[in-house]
């Protein structure tokens, strides 16, 4: 029997929503999963059909979520339904729902200089997300975010403090990669993820892929 996902995509374009369902829906599609890809929020009002996928993966940036729909998508997730995703389409959402970023395990803040060279450093490489990956580059948007100290961290990068005119953050070990559970919900997010192109590098993509599987209890 196949799982099922559903992919919800809008918001600014900048983040190249669609880009990033159509690199993401193949890879559930052959790992059995049946996804459904969707372009309203108003998918988040069937809290029964929620509740029997296996997954949900937003792909939707800023913009406003109205209560119900919100209301809708958490209960899903608090009842046992998965939820994975990554900045441009899960930590840059919905910025004045305090409950949905709750959920989520965090917030994005800021992005000190814009796109620069960074390093993401693996903490935990014995976890099935990110085990056997080793430290790597990246030259994207660094994240500066609001975490949850209940997050399980799984990757890092640390601010030199030379971008952006933000000298104070110097050394500021940041959580790029995380889990946790909302209720019985699993909930995966990774900071890795500004432009469909950041997907090009190895283990970015390994990362959002594994969150996914573990989030849907195929993985760990």
């Amino acid at each position: 029997m196949s799982k099922s996902a559903l992919m919800v995509w809008g918001g600014w374009d900048g983040h190249e929503p669609k880009k990033c369902v159509d690199i993401f829906a193949p890879f559930l599609e052959k790992k059995g999963y049946e996804v459904e890809v969707s372009d309203d929020l108003n998918s988040y009002l069937d809290v029964d059909k929620l509740k029997e996928l296996d997954l949900i993966v937003p792909v939707w940036t800023m913009g406003e979520i109205e209560k119900e729909q919100c209301q809708g998508l958490l209960e899903a997730v608090k009842s046992g339904t998965s939820i994975a995703g990554w900045h441009g389409g899960m930590g840059d959402s919905f910025r004045k729902s305090v409950d949905y970023q709750f959920m989520v395990g965090g917030q994005w803040v800021a992005h000190p200089g814009g796109v620069v060279d960074y390093e993401v450093n693996i903490k935990d490489r014995e976890d099935p997300v990110t085990a056997d990956l080793n430290d790597f580059k990246m030259c994207s948007e660094q994240y500066y975010m609001h975490v949850d100290p209940s997050n399980k961290v799984l990757a890092t990068t640390t601010f030199s403090g030379k971008h952006g005119d933000a000298d104070w953050i110097a050394g500021c070990e940041m959580p790029t990669v995380w889990k946790r559970m909302y209720g019985k919900g699993r909930v995966f997010y990774t900071s890795l993820g500004h432009v469909a192109a950041d997907f090009e590098v190895p283990e970015a993509r390994i990362i959002a892929e594994r969150g996914m599987l573990w989030a849907a209890r195929d993985v760990g």
